[in-house]
């Protein structure tokens, strides 16, 4: 078809120069077909250009487009996430000591209750020596709801983990499903944590603190762990690990270590993160990396498994090899009045008496798995 002539209209009643009337219906349809191609053309681009980036494979548009709903919550998940991010780099910021150091715990509903594990945890760093002060550096890790708002009733420093579409609200009882998918899920995070550049203490809330862990680490060491038994030697792979307190330097081993140690709950399905490390820590693997493991002894860092025999020496205490909550709450509650009394004494008799822990009690008929 041969392109209009452009021609110079007048006013609406004029004719055209030089066109007779009979072609005047023929030259106002074609006018009026340049403009529906000029505006349908440019539409149809815009819609196929919409269809091909919804499904590159689909160019003829038979799904339809995801709708505004579905994209607006895509959109909102994404900012959720990126917030939850950027709240826990405010709390890790400003609860780390100058090293980027952090004391980390985790608690949901059923260790939160008013006079429950808790208040037991954050009591005994109230009592302990030389420990008040780590209570700035302490970050509580809450799984629910009902956990954080406890936690910020009673600390400064909480954090909710998100954890859609599983509820750990309730007591989870030893290798639990349940219990399985909390301790993965604590064991992420962690990395994560060490990802950010912050290195941890992390503390079970059942574990009593004492004393002022930090003189007793060793200097060296990626990864320091204490122990269900203790052979002697803090660089023996035989001593049993207990994943319920441990301090890890963040560097590339350590990250690397995490990834691994999270990654391996496929090979050992049904095993938690305790007996997947007492497992995985002879991979040849973890040597590959470089990875420096210390054990710590059960003299300062002990529990249920295995004693802190002194007093004099105890820094923190662990209530393992203890099923059930209010077994656990009940040795707790004897174990922090044993340690007061202590406190209570003069500094003469504290170094001549031996002393000795009335606990455990509930939790000694625990049989191991």
């Amino acid at each position: 078809m041969a392109k209009p002539t452009r021609h110079t209209l007048t006013t609406p009643s004029a004719h055209p120069r030089g066109i007779p009337k009979r072609a005047l219906p023929r030259l106002a349809a074609a006018l009026f077909f340049v403009t529906l191609v000029g505006v349908a053309l440019p539409l149809a681009v815009l819609h196929r250009a919409a269809v091909s980036r919804h499904s590159l494979e689909d160019p003829w548009g038979r799904y339809p487009l995801p709708s505004l709903a579905a994209d607006d919550e895509e959109s909102a998940q994404g900012d959720d996430l990126d917030s939850e991010d950027l709240e826990l780099d405010r709390v890790l910021q400003k609860a780390s000591m100058k090293d980027n150091t952090v004391i980390l715990t985790t608690l949901n509903a059923a260790w939160a209750s008013p006079g429950s594990v808790i208040d037991l945890f954050v009591d005994s760093f109230r009592s302990g020596v030389r420990t008040s002060s780590l209570l700035n550096h302490l970050v509580i890790i809450a799984f629910d709801g009902d956990a954080y708002r406890q936690c910020a009733k009673i600390h400064h420093y909480c954090f909710a983990l998100g954890t859609e579409g599983v509820d750990f609200s309730e007591e989870k009882r030893f290798l639990t499903s349940g219990y399985l998918e909390m301790m993965w899920k604590r064991l992420d995070f962690l990395r994560l944590v060490l990802e950010k550049g912050y290195s941890f203490i992390f503390s079970d809330a059942d574990i009593m603190w004492f004393r002022n862990p930090f003189p007793h680490f060793y200097p060296n060491g990626d990864l320091q762990i204490a122990c269900d038994h203790y052979v002697g030697n803090a660089t023996d792979l035989r001593n049993i690990a207990n994943g319920g307190f441990n301090y890890v330097k963040s560097n590339e081993r350590t990250i690397e270590f995490y990834s691994f140690w999270y990654s391996s709950r496929l090979r050992y399905p049904g095993y938690h993160d305790q007996d997947v490390f007492n497992a995985i820590k002879h991979d040849p693997y973890v040597a590959d990396i470089g990875l420096e493991i210390k054990f710590l002894s059960t003299a300062y860092f002990g529990g249920f498994c295995e004693p802190s025999r002194d007093l004099n020496k105890v820094c923190t205490m662990h209530a393992n090899c203890c099923i059930g909550l209010r077994s656990k709450i009940h040795d707790l509650r004897i174990m922090m009045e044993d340690w007061k009394n202590y406190l209570s004494l003069p500094p003469s008799l504290k170094r001549l008496l031996t002393l000795s822990w009335r606990v455990p009690q509930n939790c000694r008929y625990y049989v191991q798995q």
